[in-house]
Parts: C-alpha cells; sequence; structure tokens
C-alpha cells in the first residue's frame, strides 16, 4: 500500500531583508496556485479573505520560471493597482511548442480593507534570486520576494 506523503501546502524560510518561501503541490499547477496564496499571506491573513471579486489572468511565458515570475508579477500588479487581495486560485497551465507556456487563471478575492484584513510585509516585487522549480514526488517552487 502507498503511503501518501502529507506536507503543508507551503513553508517560509530565512533569507536577509526578504521573504522566502516553497510552496507544493502535486503537479505544477496546484504549486502554483500555493505559491500565490504564499504570496499573499506575506501580506495578510488569507483566510480572512473573502472570494467575491473575480480576475481572470491569461500570461505566456518562455519556461516555467519565467512563467512563475510573470503569474506571481501579475498579482501584485493587481493588488498594486487595484487595491485587492487573493485567496482563491484555479491555473491551468499548457506549453505550446518547445520553449512556449501559458497559464489560464481565475483568481478570487477582495478589496483589501484595513479595518478587516491584516498587515503584514508589503511585497515590492518578485525576484528570480534562488528561484527552482523541482517536478520530483510532486512539484516544488522555490520563491524570493523583495518585501
Amino acid at each position: 500500500m502507498d503511503k501518501k506523503i502529507t506536507r503543508p501546502n507551503f513553508e517560509f524560510f530565512d533569507v536577509t531583508a526578504d521573504v522566502g518561501f516553497r510552496a507544493y503541490g502535486q503537479n505544477l499547477e496546484e504549486a502554483f496556485q500555493n505559491a500565490a496564496l504564499a504570496t499573499f499571506e506575506v501580506m495578510t491573513d488569507t483566510s480572512q479573505i473573502k472570494p467575491t471579486v473575480k480576475r481572470e489572468i491569461q500570461l505566456e511565458s518562455e519556461d516555467e520560471k519565467a512563467l512563475l515570475y510573470d503569474w506571481l508579477s501579475e498579482l501584485l500588479f493587481l493588488q498594486d493597482y487595484e487595491g485587492l487581495v487573493f485567496s482563491l486560485f484555479t491555473v491551468h497551465i499548457t506549453q505550446k511548442g518547445p520553449v512556449n507556456f501559458t497559464i489560464h487563471a481565475e483568481v478570487w478575492g477582495e478589496e483589501f480593507n484595513q479595518a478587516t484584513h491584516e498587515v503584514r510585509d508589503e511585497v515590492k516585487a518578485v525576484t528570480f534570486h534562488l528561484m527552482e522549480i523541482e517536478k520530483e514526488n510532486g512539484c516544488m517552487v522555490q520563491v524570493i520576494l523583495d518585501t
């Protein structure tokens, strides 16, 4: 009988002056969803975000790392310019040709409100520094956020 390895959806690790995390999933799509959740968890308690506003995101990048960077950067753009925070994500990734990856995602959240949402750290940007994607026994993505 196979035993399923259970691990958290994401975990944080220490990085000087920034925030690093590893997000896990059974596949790349689930790991991207959990990376998005970890990103917003840096900013606020995501369990308090009601999924009342929906946004659709479609991006194309040259490889999986660039797609991860672009995905999280687009979420930060929506947070910065529309004042939205998100807690629910559905992600579909397809590969077009040898080097093009596309993400189609739906994200749900609400406008950030200091009266109801905990204020944590501001995330300024996603970085490529120490970014990793591993696909053994599921998938793990490692990201460092500039805070």
